[in-house]
C-alpha cells in the first residue's frame, strides 16, 4: 500500500473515531437533545486530531441526522427520536403476497438476513477487485466524464461494444439503434410509456418476473397471462389470448426465463413470431440473464431482426446492482421518440455508470468474471437441487442455467405460509403466486442458488414442509 493510501486510510479511521465518540455521548445522554457540541477547535484539541477531521465527522453526523448544524452558532444534538414501535421492527407478516412482496422484503432485509428468494448475487460473488480498479480508472477521467450529463442516446463506445456483443447472438443492431438506460427496469418503463395507453392489454408469461406485473399495474394496463412451459409459452393458449384480448404488447424472457429457468425452443420461437406478425403484436424481450447461459439460446430479436421485437438488458445481475446501466435495442425509427421520453423523465444519462461498465467490459475483467461465475453457479445449482430434493421439494427443471430453481412443495403445503413463517427466522423466500397472475403457483417457491449456502435455510424448509 502506498504512503498516500495509508494516509487516506488513517484519515478515514480518525473521522470514524470522532463520530463514534459523539454517538457514544448522545447514547449516554451526556449530550442531550438540543445540547451544543464542543466547538471544532476544542474537540480537535481534546481528541488530538486536526480541525478538518472534526469538520468532516460533524458533517457526516449531520447528514445521518444525529446532529444538526445552525449556521453561525455551531452543531447541536438532534431532537428527541420518535417513540419506539416494536411493530415496526418485526417483519411485516400481514402484507399480501403481491408483485411487490419479494422486492420489499429483500430490499429491506438487514445484513443478518438470509435471502434465498432475492433475485441477485451475493456481494461477495461480484467482481469486487475489478470494480475497484475500474472506479480508480474512471476517477482519472476528464472533468466532463466526471461531472457532466451524458448524451441522451448514451456513451458511444459502450453502444458500439453492445452492438458487437449482440451480433454474437445473431442480432444485427447498429449503435444508433441502441439507447442506454439507467437499468433494465427503466428500459421497460420507457417502452411502456412509448407503446401503451392506460387500459391497453399486455400479455405476460405465467409465471413471470413479478416486477413485470408491478410495472404494468403502474401503467394502468390490463394484464393477461399465458401458461409457460419448459420450451416457452403454451402456443395454443397464446393464440387464444391474442384472438380474445387483442393485446398491444408481450413482455418475456427468452434466453433464461425468470423464474423457471426454462429456455425458449426454436420451434416455439418461430410459431410465436408468426402469431405476433399476424396480430400486429410488439414483443419486449428481456435478455438480462444472457451472460449466465452455458450455450446460446434462441433470441426472438435475432429471428425478427428488431422489427417488432425490442430487446433490453442490463449489468445489475452480473456486475453490480449499484451500477445502474441498461439498454434498449429497438427499431431505428423508434429511437428518436424514445430519446424524447428519456429526456422528459430522466434528462441526461448516467455517464459515470456507463464509463464504469465500459472499462470492465473492454479490459477482459468481465469475461474472466463470468467464466468463473458460471462454473460457481453450476456447482451451487447442483448442491441446492440435491438438498431440496432430500426434503421433498422438487425442481421444475433439473439443473437449469443461471440463478434460479423453480420448485414445487409437497402436496398440501402453501408457499405463502412457508414464506411468512421464514420471515420470523430472518429468511426471505419467494412464494410462487407473486410470479403468477392466475394465482396458480401456490405450491411453488423460486430459489436463488447463489443465496442458498446457509444450513439454516434447509432446516427451516424441512420443518415448514413437515407441518
Amino acid at each position: 500500500m502506498t504512503v498516500a493510501a495509508l494516509e487516506t486510510e488513517d484519515a478515514v479511521t480518525l473521522v470514524e473515531s470522532v463520530m463514534a465518540t459523539v454517538r457514544q455521548r448522545i447514547a449516554a445522554r451526556s449530550l442531550t437533545p438540543g445540547a451544543r457540541l464542543p466547538s471544532i477547535r476544542a474537540f480537535a484539541k481534546s481528541m488530538q486530531v486536526s480541525k478538518s477531521t472534526v469538520v468532516e465527522a460533524y458533517e457526516r453526523l449531520a447528514a445521518e441526522g444525529a446532529i444538526r448544524s445552525r449556521p453561525g452558532s455551531g452543531f447541536y444534538a438532534a431532537g428527541s427520536l420518535a417513540p419506539l414501535s416494536l411493530a415496526e421492527i418485526g417483519p411485516r407478516l400481514d402484507r399480501a403476497v403481491d408483485p411487490l412482496w419479494i422486492s420489499r422484503q429483500s430490499l429491506e432485509a438487514g445484513d443478518d438476513s438470509l435471502k434465498p428468494g432475492c433475485g441477485w448475487l451475493p456481494a461477495a460473488w461480484m467482481p469486487q477487485a475489478a470494480l475497484r480498479r475500474a472506479l480508480r480508472t474512471v476517477a482519472r477521467a476528464d472533468d466532463v466524464a466526471l461531472a457532466d450529463y451524458g448524451t441522451p442516446l448514451g456513451l458511444p463506445p459502450l453502444r458500439n461494444l453492445l452492438a458487437r456483443r449482440m451480433a454474437e447472438h445473431g442480432i444485427e443492431a447498429s449503435p444508433e439503434q441502441i439507447m442506454l438506460t439507467e437499468s433494465g427496469t427503466q428500459a421497460i418503463d420507457l417502452l411502456c410509456r412509448f407503446l401503451i395507453e392506460p387500459g391497453d392489454t399486455v400479455l405476460v408469461d405465467d409465471p413471470c418476473f413479478f416486477n413485470f406485473h408491478a410495472l404494468l399495474r403502474a401503467h394502468r394496463a390490463k394484464v393477461v397471462s399465458v401458461p409457460y412451459t419448459p420450451s416457452g409459452p403454451d402456443i395454443e393458449l397464446f393464440a387464444q389470448a391474442l384472438a380474445e384480448h387483442r393485446p398491444r404488447l408481450y413482455i418475456t424472457n427468452s434466453a433464461i426465463h425468470n423464474p423457471t429457468g426454462a429456455i425458449l425452443s426454436p420451434v416455439t420461437a418461430h410459431r410465436l413470431l408468426k402469431l405476433a406478425d399476424q396480430s400486429d403484436l410488439t414483443i419486449v424481450e428481456d435478455d438480462i440473464f444472457a451472460d449466465f447461459e452455458h450455450a446460446p439460446a434462441p433470441r426472438l430479436a435475432a429471428f425478427d431482426g428488431l422489427s417488432r421485437v425490442v430487446q433490453i438488458g442490463s449489468f445489475s445481475k452480473t456486475l453490480s446492482a449499484s451500477v445502474r446501466c441498461g439498454f434498449i435495442a429497438a427499431p431505428r425509427d423508434w429511437i428518436e421518440r424514445l430519446i424524447d421520453l428519456k429526456i422528459a423523465t430522466t434528462f441526461g444519462g448516467g455517464r459515470l455508470a456507463a464509463e464504469l461498465v465500459l472499462t470492465l467490459l473492454k479490459d477482459g475483467s468481465y469475461r474472466k468474471h463470468m467464466d468463473l461465475l458460471r462454473a460457481r453457479l453450476s456447482r451451487a445449482m447442483g448442491e441446492t437441487s440435491t438438498r431440496l430434493k432430500a426434503i421433498g421439494i422438487t425442481p421444475w427443471i433439473d439443473q437449469p442455467a443461471g440463478l434460479f430453481l423453480w420448485c414445487s412443495l409437497p402436496d398440501g403445503v402453501d408457499a405463502a405460509e412457508v414464506a411468512r413463517r421464514a420471515l420470523t427466522d430472518n429468511i426471505v423466500l419467494a412464494p410462487g403466486n407473486a410470479f403468477s397472475l392466475s394465482q396458480t403457483a401456490s405450491r411453488f417457491l423460486r430459489f436463488n442458488v447463489a443465496q442458498c449456502a446457509d444450513e439454516r435455510i434447509f432446516k427451516m424448509l424441512e420443518a415448514a414442509t413437515a407441518r
